[in-house]
């Protein structure tokens, strides 16, 4: 019993023929040279990811005249100056070795320490709180560990902190310059001199940086409530003032600790007894809505970067501006020499560049302003016909009208065209 038997069915097969499915051919392709079976066979044919190295290249020889040889060898160390001799493998071609100094001693890169004399010691270096052979212990060991002060404060046996390391290092290196120049100005623009190291504030730094760093989650979290609401606060109070005052200067502060500056881009000057459009007082009543809840919040942004900071004021200043205004002060910019985005975002380099930014948007309102006043100027006036010369305004006049209007004075008949003669006139 199978199971046509269970099913029912006939044991005859039907007569239907099925078609034999053809399986697509593979290509053939052929094992490159110089490749093992077993390796091709892996890949399954595929491309390598790395490019191969020809066949040919493997069983190129060298030429005949050349013997090569491979010789252990000592090797120079110009980097280092003790007496260490160490060697290596060298190819060696017709017996003569290569010469020249070690292919990796031009990676070794020190730091240039400032060495001092006992005299200048003695005249500008003498200090209550260091003596001259612990100074001498501390410039010694930061010739040898590159100025890597954590490693020197652990090698340098006293009780001294990184940052007191650090504050008689530089503050010796800056005398010894400054001694040995002819004039204060020919070390003026050295880093050591033009940047001097101050400690306290390095103190302060990293005071304050260890206790952030061991704030609990509850003190984290009770902080970012009190900042919360401290924004909350300013916004309210800052919806509330200019709910009061629609009219008032809108002030930005470039940093948390810079001096507010007005930065009011939606104000216009206009000359006495001039009638501006309605629409215009409109738009810069809206543009410094716009700019006081986008300038506000900018305000709560403690810790930021200055080219961050300095495009959210671009935006939050030129938001309620068209695009084509926008494009006209970039392209007046751009016409000064000025950079769209300063090199050296500075708090004094953002304030300067906002209020030119501010200044020629000022000009551009103004501009725009004079061309109403233009435009409303000539719609009033209405010149004299008589005056000058009303017969060619007449004729223009004519020549406007249409073809299937007929003129109010009768046309003279001396201007009619003559009628054509037909047979029966004759």
């Amino acid at each position: 019993m199978d199971a046509k038997d269970i099913l029912g069915l006939p044991k005859t097969p039907l007569a239907i023929t099925q078609e034999k499915k053809t399986r697509p051919q593979r290509d053939s392709q052929r094992k490159p040279d110089g490749i093992a079976r077993e390796v091709y066979a892996l890949t399954g044919g595929l491309a390598p990811l790395m490019p191969s190295i020809d066949a040919s290249e493997l069983k190129r020889r060298p030429p005949s005249s050349e013997k090569i040889t491979w010789q252990w060898l000592p090797f120079p160390r110009s980097a280092l100056k003790d007496n260490l001799q160490l060697y290596h493998w060298v190819r060696v071609v017709n017996g003569v070795p290569p010469a020249g100094d070690y292919s990796f001693a031009k990676y070794n890169k020190s730091v240039e320490v400032i060495r001092y004399t006992d005299e200048e010691y003695e005249k500008y270096l003498s200090d209550p709180a260091w003596t001259k052979e612990e100074t001498d212990r501390l410039f010694d060991l930061c010739e040898q560990f590159d100025l890597r002060f954590i490693i020197i404060a652990d090698r340098l046996l006293t009780l001294r902190t990184v940052e007191e390391l650090k504050d008689r290092y530089y503050s010796v290196s800056r005398a010894i310059l400054s001694s040995r120049a002819s004039s204060s100005g020919e070390v003026a623009g050295h880093p050591l001199v033009k940047e001097p190291y101050n400690v306290s504030q390095e103190t302060e730094r990293k005071r304050a940086l260890s206790m952030v760093l061991s704030q609990t989650r509850h003190q984290e979290r009770k902080d970012a409530e009190v900042l919360a609401e401290a924004k909350r606060i300013t916004e309210s109070r800052m919806a509330a003032r200019v709910a009061e005052e629609p009219n008032l200067p809108v002030t930005l502060d470039i940093c948390p600790e810079s001096t507010e500056r007005d930065i009011v881009l939606g104000d216009t000057i206009s000359p006495p007894n001039v009638q501006v459009p309605s629409a215009a007082v409109a738009s810069s009543t809206t543009m410094m809505a716009d700019n006081t809840s986008t300038l506000a919040s900018l305000r709560m942004l403690w810790v930021h970067l200055r080219t961050y900071a300095l495009e959210q004021m671009v935006q939050a200043a030129s938001s309620s501006a068209g695009l084509r205004t926008i494009k006209r002060v970039e392209q007046a910019l751009q016409d000064l020499g000025v950079d769209l985005k300063p090199k050296v975002p500075t708090k004094a380099v953002c304030a300067e560049h906002l209020e030119l930014r501010k200044e020629i948007l000022t000009l551009l309102n103004l501009q725009k302003q004079k061309s109403y006043l233009a435009v409303d100027q000539d719609r009033t006036f209405v010149p004299d016909t008589i005056s000058f010369g009303g017969d060619r305004l007449g004729k223009r006049e004519q020549k406007r009208k249409g073809p299937g209007r007929a003129s109010e004075t009768p046309s003279s008949p001396a201007h009619k065209r003559p009628r054509k003669l037909k047979a029966s006139d004759l």
